[in-house]
């Protein structure tokens, strides 16, 4: 009988813990959400001098943030750190073109996507040898550590490419100009911040990149909310406004519908 009710104690005590931790555990019971960002992507996400942030996917976090009547503080999150800081609750949502993938809807959720961005290739503005992603065969590719683009090129689609690791994409476009690799190839709105006159995209666009709203797996109330404040930011016109404040200029193909979610569940 001892051993029996000390198996009911333990069992009862563990029941407890589990909800104890579960409580509080979604984004919707807090007042302030920590949301990462990139701090180097021209146009989407890039931290001023006084240290603040800015870009489309800022702006999109804090639409989300007031949709749900939270207020939003920002920090820098590099792509190598995402899924970390999800799951170990330092960060509450990630908005950081951060595309949605199989192998990381293992390890966190994700609201969205808020936009459907393409995978291009930029390359410096006299070279007219690469039309298109197969022609970057033999040349030196930038690899960023914990993004997936060079996957797409290297192992989906199996061109030998020479891979040059960086910390990131703002170091990739160092080492292009400094002739260290040939070419950069990722999301397009990616490239549009960073293109100038001594760099070009290839306009040879080869996949879908589906930005989502990183959120801690499990969190499905919080995720079916950012899907609402998503879908109310392409219906009220807030979404058409950003993509034209941020990349009316880059001659990108803009789309200002709202796109098929992925489903929380």
């Amino acid at each position: 009988m001892r051993r029996i009710a000390a198996s009911v104690l333990l069992g009862a005590v563990a029941l407890l813990s589990a909800t104890a931790c579960g409580a509080g555990s979604s984004i919707l019971d807090k007042d302030v959400l920590v949301i990462g960002v990139k701090p180097d992507q021209p146009g989407l996400g890039m931290k001023k001098a006084e240290g603040q942030f800015a870009g489309f996917d800022v702006d999109v976090a804090g639409y989300i943030a007031r949709k749900l009547g939270k207020n939003a503080r920002f920090v820098a999150v590099p792509s190598s750190e995402r899924e970390k800081a999800l799951m170990n609750g330092s960060i509450d949502l990630v908005v950081a073109t951060y595309s949605i993938t199989p192998e990381r809807k293992t390890k966190v959720a994700f609201g969205g996507p808020y936009y459907v961005a393409h995978q291009d290739t930029l390359v410096r503005a006299g070279e007219s040898a690469v039309a298109n992603v197969r022609d970057l065969k033999g040349r030196k590719l930038c690899q960023v550590t914990g993004s997936n683009s060079w996957r797409r090129v290297k192992e989906e689609r199996k061109i030998a490419v020479e891979l040059v690791e960086a910390a990131s994409y703002s170091e990739c476009m160092s080492d292009l100009k400094a002739g260290k690799v040939d070419a950069v190839s990722t999301d397009d709105l990616i490239l549009a911040g960073f293109a100038t006159s001594d760099m070009k995209i290839v306009n040879a666009p080869f996949t879908d990149e589906r930005y989502g709203v990183g959120i801690k797996a499990g969190d499905l109330d919080g995720c079916e909310a950012v899907n609402k404040a998503i879908t109310e930011m392409y219906l009220d016109g807030t979404a058409k406004k950003l993509l034209q404040e941020w990349f009316g200029k880059s001659g990108l193909a803009l789309t200002f519908t709202v796109p098929q979610f992925e489903g929380c569940g």
